[in-house]
């Protein structure tokens, strides 16, 4: 009878406030409130009683929290020992109150969104992940999660109901593969109950107040008291009548611009990320820009849309980065090698490096000592943050390419996470490399290509290219349209695809715009909460970060320098052989500095 009490109170009360209850001695007190301010999308406070206080009169008049949950949960030394009805004194305990999932249920259905276990009559489905929560005094614990089966056609709504309600946990913290919060199986949760998945479903996962009682499990208080999972405190108070922690900013309920929206960018393994409506808007605006096509090749007719936004994601949650550019156009000279490509490399690189991410460049043999003096250089004169490896891929045998992906040739461990190539010279139907007038280059390029093939068939390894006229690595995402509309395309137009197919007016631009789209979703608040999964920062050092990463966006001043670097090198522009400051034929002011600078404008101007 309880349980089913329990069950059923969402549905009896729909549009309450309901509640978390933790109770623990007075002398921890301090150190668990500061361990909800730190984790506030699994813990968001609703109220902290004073010591031996049952009652709780800004959630509920006349409450005895005594008596007033069906069933509770009693630890001894971080031991569940017993249930029981009923409380007895709270002498010198305090009582925690925290916000619950079961609270934004209703807004669901009142959206049209099924819910899958309230229609199936069970407890929601609560898992135990592998990520840990921010640590405080003697608090340390692994995340727990909610579960909720959601359509496909319905993740933007439940995304921007749940958003609405952060004291019911607000919007998810992933979406997707449950592998990738450390969960081996649905079937099988932690708490409450497996739920049915119905075709077109994806799973999606709330923060869960039950990652209180796991606090509890690990801090082996001598006495402390939970509710049941799934037996909640109802409160007086509507769901949405409060809606900012006392610990937050206020909601961004009213401005719609931060609204998280909600977009895929893996399939193996299925990943989605949100991102506030603004700052997507930002990037896409970027993806307009940088498609200007001051050499008149028809570049727009390859454009695919939202191509930079998911890229951005995608190396947004990535660890370890490898960036593999080179295209030799100029045979007849040494080096070969052209000035789009490297620029764009490298504002990619110091932006990933300043967002803690591990990032190599990948090139040609022939081309190895060219790269290293390059990435020195561009260290020396402030451009790159920091030094990174430069390394070469040879085909040596069938299996090469997974053994330079993964440790040990073990698809389960890759080196990285994903894989991009700008401006690199890539492989046509015929098996050859060609540049834009199909003259065959094959002679002077390394089988990268086969790295981004193997990158197909290994989970966890995501790819982008970015080119200007379709004969580059990546592009043969697009290479019917390549073949179709650009010119000599049967010949020429690239065969490997990338998961994101960036096209720009000249490569370089692509690269920068990705620096500037990475810098907008870090500091998207949406997005970041996402990323560490709804568990808090240091205020102060987010704003040293955002420091960090407004410094490492492309500047005319850096770009202007590396070209110059490139020039030293004997590098030419890819258009006209020129060895002189223009890249595609296009001198560097004012044609490349404007389009810096424009990027520059649309990222930093502020966002509503």
């Amino acid at each position: 009878l309880i349980l089913l009490i329990c069950k059923c109170f969402n549905f009896i009360y729909p549009g309450y406030q309901q509640a978390n209850v933790i109770i623990l001695p007075s002398l921890l007190a301090n150190d668990f409130e500061a361990f909800c301010r730190s984790n506030p999308a699994p813990l968001p406070l609703l109220y902290r009683s004073q010591s031996g206080e049952t009652s709780c009169d800004p959630l509920a008049t006349d409450a005895d929290i005594r008596s007033d949950i069906p069933q509770y949960c009693v630890y001894e030394e971080g031991q569940l020992v017993k249930t029981v009805s009923s409380l007895g004194s709270l002498s010198d305990m305090v009582s925690f109150y925290l916000g619950c999932s079961f609270g934004f249920e209703g807004k669901l259905k009142e959206t049209g969104i099924p819910v899958r276990n309230v229609d199936q009559g069970r407890n929601v489905s609560m898992y135990r992940t592998s990520v840990p929560c921010v640590p405080n005094g003697v608090f340390c614990c692994p995340l727990v999660v909610t579960m909720r089966p959601v359509p496909a056609g319905f993740l933007d709504a439940a995304v921007e109901v749940t958003h609405q309600n952060p004291l019911a946990h607000g919007a998810p913290v992933h979406i997707g593969d449950p592998a990738l919060l450390g969960i081996p199986d649905l079937s099988k949760p932690d708490y409450g109950e497996p739920v049915a998945f119905q075709p077109g479903d994806v799973p999606v996962f709330w923060a869960c107040g039950v990652t209180a009682i796991e606090a509890i499990i690990h801090s082996r208080p001598s006495l402390a008291f939970s509710h049941s999972p799934g037996c909640m405190f109802l409160c007086d108070i509507p769901d949405s009548s409060i809606k900012t922690l006392p610990s937050e900013s206020p909601s961004t309920e009213s401005n719609p611009g931060q609204t998280p929206i909600c977009l895929s960018f893996s399939h193996n393994p299925l990943f989605y990320s949100l991102v506030s409506k603004s700052a997507a808007a930002s990037i896409r605006l970027l993806e307009e820009i940088i498609i200007d096509d001051p050499g008149q090749r028809g570049i727009r007719a390859l454009f695919v849309k939202d191509e930079l936004l998911r890229s951005c994601l995608a190396l947004s949650h990535s660890s370890s980065v490898a960036i593999t550019t080179g295209f030799p156009t100029h045979y007849m000279h040494s080096p070969p090698d052209e000035t789009d490509g490297p620029p764009g490399a490298i504002a990619m690189a110091t932006m990933l490096l300043s967002l803690g991410k591990q990032v190599t460049l990948l090139t040609d043999s022939r081309a190895l000592e060219m790269n290293e003096a390059m990435v020195t250089e561009a260290v020396r004169k402030g451009v790159l943050k920091a030094a990174i490896p430069v390394v070469a891929f040879e085909d040596r045998g069938p299996e090469s390419a997974l053994h330079f992906l993964c440790h040990h040739g073990d698809p389960s461990r890759p080196r990285y996470d994903h894989l991009v190539a700008i401006e690199r010279s890539g492989r046509a139907e015929d098996g050859n490399y060609y540049n834009m007038r199909a003259i065959n280059i094959k002679h002077l390029v390394d089988p990268i290509d086969d790295l981004f093939i193997a990158a197909k068939k290994i989970p966890g390894i995501t790819t982008t290219g970015i080119g200007d006229g379709g004969n580059e690595l990546g592009m043969g995402k697009v290479k019917e349209k390549v073949k179709t509309l650009m010119p000599k395309g049967d010949l020429i137009a690239c065969n490997v695809p990338a998961d994101f197919a960036i096209t720009a007016g000249v490569s370089n631009w692509g690269g920068y715009a990705v620096a500037c789209g990475l810098y907008l979703l870090n500091t998207c608040a949406s997005h970041q909460r996402y990323l560490r999964r709804g568990l808090g920062l240091d205020p102060a050092a987010s704003r040293a970060q955002l420091q960090d990463w407004s410094t490492n966006l492309p500047s005319v001043q850096k770009e202007e320098s590396f070209l110059a670097t490139l020039v030293h090198l004997g590098i030419r522009s890819g258009k006209t052989g020129n060895l002189g400051m223009e890249v595609d034929g296009l001198t560097f002011h004012p044609t490349h500095s404007e389009m810096i600078n424009r990027l520059l404008d649309a990222t930093l101007e502020p966002r509503t």
